[in-house]
């Protein structure tokens, strides 16, 4: 018998991290827990590493098995790739063992090519070619390695030539006009046609997330977080809710609890109208989780809901991302949310307060290098008022931080190498592509729209100094002291 590569979400669970990655196992979970999931399927761990022992080749078994999964959800959702008259549309994303956010590759709308196009196009011209420009610029940036700035000029150029100055503004004769300019764009770099055979298209984006377990952001960081590099990525294809439909669509990403400060209530962002790498993007500014409920109470009250009910489920801090189509609530991941060390210690204590988990599992749930975050410097509130102001941002890391101002990774990296300390990077948008920039910075950096910390700074603390510090600060929470054996 033949050893098992692919399983479809309802064949997994929480404890198969190993061999689904984190997300896998989180989507089959949540799909055990009956929760609102875009059904799919999940490429091992296994298929990965066999992937590079295999000289980067995906086996004909793994192929097999991949299409037999694909026949099943599409019997699920009673549509199908690459037909032109029910047509399924795919994400294909990475999913790790432990999460490693934005270092690894999404390719999303799989499946539409110029036949597709038009079936959809005839209920939602605009959408259709929306969906179409994102794909063919996804897939040429992951698959093929065109750099996307190419693309995102494209989209400049378009709107300046329209006098627009939003993405959404863009309408389906300009999107439609993209599509063009974006297969041109490939043809010149690639020297041949945009792909439209649809499984060609899913085998390759399946390759593709795989050496992204090996690009050199992921390999960073690995590295700055010790996460062996033989535990590979599986891969998650899971059935496209569309949150660029209309403006009773939308997607986001919210947390259980607020991951800056610890506080027990629903912190995110979303937008209307948006596909996933928009509320990241910068391109637009995304609305605060709140306001959902003045948009769609209905879909606001389902998100809380289910977020509780996670939360509990996995008794710690959860990390979601949602998507809204025509108004219905669909979750596309969860997992334990990143947090600053300020949120770890009140989070853990919360968590006791709450009955969740005991207090020796709370010591384990602050690692001793967040601790570091605890010393970072901090400004003279008093001086501080005083203060001339000269420019405003986002603080990307905790604390205060001095030195000469950086606007590229790469110029951080350099004047580093030249031995400048000091530095200070400043960024339209942090990206993990800034990812070396940040390490050399004065402080660890993290992204301010999802909070993933990317670098924590060297610390000496060992497990008996956090037991100490943590019994402190239950001691002051409490008013009581507790032992761990």
């Amino acid at each position: 018998m033949s050893e098992k590569y692919v399983y479809l979400f309802k064949e997994g669970n929480s404890n198969m991290r190993e061999i689904l990655g984190g997300k896998g196992a989180n989507l089959a979970e949540m799909t055990n827990l009956g929760l609102p999931i875009p059904q799919g399927f999940t490429v091992s761990t296994q298929a990965c590493n066999k992937y590079y022992d295999d000289g980067e080749v995906i086996s004909e078994e793994i192929q097999k098995q991949i299409y037999e999964a694909l026949e099943k959800l599409e019997e699920i959702t009673g549509k199908k790739l690459g037909d032109k008259e029910n047509p399924l549309l795919v994400s294909v994303r990475s999913g790790a063992r432990a999460s490693m956010p934005g270092m690894m590759d999404t390719i999303l709308n799989l499946g539409i090519n110029d036949e597709v196009v038009e079936t959809i196009a005839q209920k939602n011209r605009r959408f259709a070619y929306d969906s179409y420009r994102r794909f063919i610029q996804m897939y040429s940036d992951v698959v093929k390695e065109i750099p996307k700035s190419l693309f995102e000029q494209a989209i400049d150029t378009k709107k300046l030539q329209r006098g627009l100055k939003l993405d959404t503004e863009m309408d389906a004769n300009d999107l439609e006009d993209l599509v063009k300019v974006f297969k041109g764009i490939y043809k010149e770099k690639i020297g041949e046609d945009f792909p439209q055979d649809s499984k060609e298209q899913l085998l390759d984006a399946v390759k593709a997330v795989f050496r992204s377990w090996n690009n050199p952001r992921a390999i960073t960081y690995r590295r700055l977080n010790d996460i062996p590099g033989d535990w590979g990525t599986a891969v998650n294809i899971q059935a496209m809710v569309f949150g660029n439909m209309g403006e009773d669509c939308g997607t986001g990403v919210a947390f259980s609890r607020n991951p800056a400060t610890g506080e027990n209530k629903i912190y995110g962002e979303y937008l209307m109208n948006a596909q996933g790498e928009d509320v990241v993007a910068g391109i637009r500014t995304p609305q605060e989780i709140e306001t959902l409920k003045n948009v769609n109470e209905k879909a606001y009250e389902d998100f809380c809901m289910y977020a509780k009910k996670l939360e509990n489920h996995y008794k710690d801090m959860q990390d979601m991302e949602f998507t809204i189509e025509n108004g219905k609530l669909y979750f596309l991941q969860t997992r334990n949310g990143k947090r600053t060390a300020n949120a770890a210690l009140k989070i853990a204590c919360d968590l006791v307060e709450e009955g969740m988990i005991d207090e020796k599992e709370a010591v384990l749930r602050v690692e001793p290098k967040q601790l570091d975050q605890l010393l970072h410097p901090n400004f003279n509130i008093e001086k501080l008022n005083e203060a001339k102001v000269v420019a405003k941002g986002l603080a990307a890391s905790p604390g205060a931080a001095t030195g000469k101002v950086v606007f590229t990774a790469e110029r951080a990296v350099e004047l580093s190498k030249n031995g400048e300390k000091d530095l200070v990077l400043v960024r339209l948008e942090t990206s993990p592509e800034d990812i070396d920039g940040m390490n050399v910075c004065r402080r660890g950096t993290y992204c301010k729209r999802r909070n993933d910390i990317t670098r924590s700074s060297c610390s000496t603390w060992n497990g008996n100094l956090l037991c100490i510090w943590l019994w402190r600060y239950f001691c002051k929470r409490r008013r009581k002291v507790f032992h761990i054996s």
